[in-house]
């Protein structure tokens, strides 16, 4: 026969780093994490330095297109100092760079973070870094392939006898800031069921928005490829609205298992815990008739 003993306390899920730092030794492990990066970024800046010449020549292809069908004094990249063609390589080395390095300088950031999280926590961001970066490079190769269709549509523009000459650095920070903007677009749907993780919207309040969502969707993308090229522009919207419903139903389930955890949490606290009675109580004999006196 068990004995019956004192409650059991769980004891809250607390961070992993049960070792104590202080500031002193936050600041020397950061200045490490950040130097390591930092070298990371520098070689991989040094061999995207290398490779400067075919990744000109891929993004400047749209207007090689414009001059093979309007003409060869139609567009060029122009450079307009002494110092534009090194600018623009030092641009693109950086860019570059920070792609070829980021394992190294994401890890860095992450095994100095990590320490510090509870185990629920880091589920969360682990899940949360493995959907945001897939989509975000996606979204960066979509942008890459919209390029051209949005320099051609700009190009229209252009009055009769005009040509168009391209600074060098403007356009490869269009290019990137394109890029970057439909990147950030594919991640949006994963920062939606982040705020229904810690709390801020439903999964029911996310799919209300369903509406919405589709037009601003389709005016995205009609705004960022050609008129004319209808079948991207739906291809683009149509990956954006799947994204959308994607995080919905994600959230929705998210929504579900917290309710089916809270209803399961109500259940334990209403059954009573015999371990947690008082042990002080005493057990008395019952009377017997003959005990009784008349």
């Amino acid at each position: 026969m068990a004995t019956a003993g004192p409650p059991r306390i769980e004891v809250p899920e607390g961070p992993r780093r049960d070792k104590r730092m202080s500031i002193g030794a936050h600041l020397v492990e950061l200045r490490k994490r950040l130097m390591i990066a930092a070298a990371a970024l520098v070689v991989g800046m040094i061999v995207a330095f290398i490779i400067t010449d075919p990744v000109i020549a891929w993004i400047t292809e749209p207007i090689r297109v414009l001059t093979e069908k309007r003409g060869a004094n139609f567009a060029a990249l122009n450079f307009t100092n002494v110092t534009s063609g090194f600018d623009l390589r030092m641009r693109i080395a950086f860019s570059i760079g920070i792609f070829l390095s980021s394992p190294i300088w994401l890890w860095q950031i992450w095994a100095f973070v990590m320490p510090g999280l509870t185990r629920k926590e880091i589920r969360y961001t682990v899940g949360f870094l493995a959907s945001a970066i897939p989509l975000f490079f996606a979204g960066c190769w979509v942008g890459l392939l919209i390029v051209p269709h949005v320099i051609e549509l700009m190009s229209t523009f252009i009055p009769q006898g005009g040509v168009n000459y391209y600074s060098a650095t403007e356009y490869y920070d269009f290019v990137f800031k394109l890029m970057l903007v439909i990147g950030v677009a594919f991640v949006l749907p994963v920062f939606l069921v982040a705020l229904n993780v810690i709390g801020i919207m439903s999964g029911r309040a996310i799919l209300k928005g369903w509406r919405i969502a589709i037009l601003i969707a389709t005016v995205f993308a009609a705004l960022a490829t050609p008129a004319a090229d209808v079948v991207t522009m739906f291809l683009l919207a149509g990956i954006l609205i799947v994204l959308f419903f994607a995080a919905a139903v994600v959230s929705m389930l998210f929504d579900r298992r917290k309710a089916r955890r809270a209803t399961a949490a109500g259940l334990a606290g209403s059954i009573v815990c015999v371990d947690c009675a008082p042990s002080s109580y005493s057990l008395e004999p019952i009377p017997t008739p003959s005990s009784l006196s008349l």
